[in-house]
């Protein structure tokens, strides 16, 4: 791929596209499963599981459902589909050889980005930094009690 901007713009809007899919899809399907799975987490947290490890545990398998599509779509191209990024370098007077490639590249490209953002995705929402809509906002400062240390002053710790 020539370092211009006719062929990054195009293939940088695929990429960040596919990200933001891959990133709703992951956020939506490991906060559903949080919410019906509730009761592992509590059950992973009783069990002496970091809250970080416990929403691992239920998260983790949903968050592979959010790259079907990209593995869908990898899977058809070429023989159901014929995709824009070939399409539109033929069309711009390249080869077919290079029509090939750049959508190679951009399939590749596609499935590494849309990966990475599942998985920042799923650590975001293991750390509680993603949270479902309506939840409220997170205090800052706020005391919590540890499970482990069951009375008096010392059994406070800030919030991280």
């Amino acid at each position: 791929m020539p370092p211009r901007g006719i062929a990054i713009i195009p293939v940088a809007g695929i990429l960040i596209g596919g990200a933001m899919t891959a990133t709703s899809l992951a956020g939506r399907r490991a906060l559903d499963e949080l919410t019906s799975r509730r009761g592992e987490v509590e059950a992973g947290l009783a069990l002496g599981l970091l809250p970080r490890d416990a929403v691992l545990l239920v998260c983790r398998p949903a968050a592979g459902q959010a790259l079907v599509p990209a593995l869908d779509q990898t899977r058809t191209v070429g023989l159901v589909t014929l995709p824009g990024a070939f399409v539109g370098v033929l069309l711009g007077g390249a080869s077919p050889l290079a029509a090939g490639v750049t959508q190679l590249v951009v399939l590749v490209g596609l499935l590494a980005v849309e990966a990475v953002a599942v998985v920042l995705t799923v650590e975001l929402v293991a750390r509680g930094r993603l949270r479902p809509a309506g939840s409220g906002p997170r205090r800052a400062g706020r005391a919590r009690v540890t499970p482990s240390l069951a009375r008096g002053p010392a059994a406070r710790r800030e919030a991280p």
